[in-house]
């Protein structure tokens, strides 16, 4: 089976392993068949799309919609080699899981609206399928509705022309989409569970997700969430429906 890549942007070392660990974890894949690339750490290396089965975006600290004098020459640069990728693997429909940023960088590259209208706290959400949804090969399998966790400045305020609607919420309306056969992306995470996410909090205390001296209290409502089982099937539905 050919690998699948992880385009990642964590500069967190902790933070960046955990998620990669999740990422495996959940889809079943090998260390060997799950190549990642953190972009924050340097160029992008040449990506020859015949050598994997998809391609995966999950989150980061950067935010689409920011200005460009307020966005970094790291995220400038990884942004610019993300819309790179992102041309080829549009016009291929190649196989593409974006999560949370991943909204924003095949969303944005579609034509889609982000901006900071549709944020949402730290929290575990209902989601729920539309009907294309509950028809798609990578949701068949998951209840009409679930919950899934979130976190996000950022959101679709208006969804690319060329997208369908696979599910939604209340606060933040495009909570899943897709592009053309094979190229999905997702506002929740199915990439994390209840530990990873405390992790994150208090990893990113101080990136401005939640006022300043409330980690614990955005902790507590964490562990006291719905239980979160379904968005990790996902990940799973993504590799078992494209590795070749």
């Amino acid at each position: 089976m050919k690998p699948f890549l992880l385009l990642a942007t964590r500069a967190e070392d902790d933070v960046a392993d955990e998620e990669y660990e999740t990422i495996c974890r959940f889809s079943g894949l090998a260390e060997s068949r799950l190549h990642r690339v953190r972009l924050e750490a340097g160029p992008m290396p040449a990506v020859d799309l015949d050598r994997y089965s998809g391609v995966v975006v999950c989150g980061s600290p950067f935010n689409s919609s920011d200005p460009p004098e307020l966005k970094s020459q790291v995220q400038r640069r990884a942004e610019s080699e993300m819309r790179e990728l992102l041309d080829e693997v549009v016009v291929r429909d190649f196989p593409f899981l974006g999560a949370c940023y991943g909204v924003g960088t095949l969303g944005t590259h579609q034509g889609a609206v982000v901006d900071r209208s549709r944020g949402e706290e730290i929290d575990a959400i209902e989601v729920t399928l539309t009907e294309e949804g509950r028809r798609d090969p990578l949701l068949r399998q998951l209840p009409p509705a679930f919950h899934g966790f979130v976190g996000h400045k950022e959101g679709t305020r208006t969804l690319a022309p060329a997208a369908v609607l696979l599910a939604t919420g209340a606060r933040c309306p495009v909570q899943m989409f897709r592009i053309k056969q094979n190229l999905y992306a997702t506002q929740f995470h199915p990439e994390l569970d209840s530990t990873a996410l405390l992790n994150r909090i208090e990893a990113y205390k101080d990136h401005g997700y939640f006022p300043a001296g409330t980690a614990e209290d955005v902790k507590d409502r964490v562990r006291s969430a719905p239980p979160v089982t379904e968005p990790a099937r996902i990940l799973a539905a993504f590799v078992d429906r494209f590795a070749r």
